[in-house]
């Protein structure tokens, strides 16, 4: 049985991670509502260049929303998945930890290409003023492959591989 502990990280992982934060367009985003509970959403996102933060849009008029407005750490579950028996042995999954700010308009229109270049079918819903733009700065990641072995990296220095 493999272990369950973290293990040292290299470049190999952290291209890992890169690849699925470029590859992936959705992922479960973990709030927790003002009683202490844990609320997840499924949301489309985007990563900036060296991958240190996240982006994703929401109506206002949400639950998300409002968790957000009252407590800024979230979980992001990443993966890549494909429903089958070979998940077991193939899949590689992300806990993205980190922090939410609500972008102001002039970061946000700078952000906003960010996010539809990869979501270009979303340019309405992102251009909607009943919608809100969140960055999240990662803290940490943890990752699983190969359905128990477990990687924790840090976004110290981005995931960028290259020099």
């Amino acid at each position: 049985m493999a272990s369950m502990q973290p293990e040292k990280v290299g470049t190999e992982l952290r291209q890992k991670v890169s690849t699925l934060l470029s590859g992936q367009g959705l992922g479960v985003l973990a709030t927790t509502d003002p009683d202490g509970h844990p609320y997840a959403s499924l949301i489309a996102f985007a990563a900036n260049a060296n991958h240190t933060e996240l982006y994703f849009v929401t109506p206002r008029a949400t639950r998300k929303f409002a968790n957000l407005s009252q407590d800024n750490r979230v979980a992001l579950l990443i993966n890549n998945s494909i429903n089958q028996p070979v998940d077991f042995h193939e899949a590689v999954a992300a806990t993205i930890l980190g922090q939410t700010r609500l972008l102001d308009n002039a970061e946000r229109m700078r952000v906003q290409d960010i996010y539809l270049q990869k979501h270009p079918y979303l340019q309405q819903f992102a251009a909607s003023p009943s919608c809100a733009m969140f960055a999240i700065e990662i803290t940490g990641i943890t990752m699983v492959q190969k359905f128990q072995s477990v990687s924790e990296l840090s976004p110290d220095h981005g995931l960028d591989t290259d020099p």
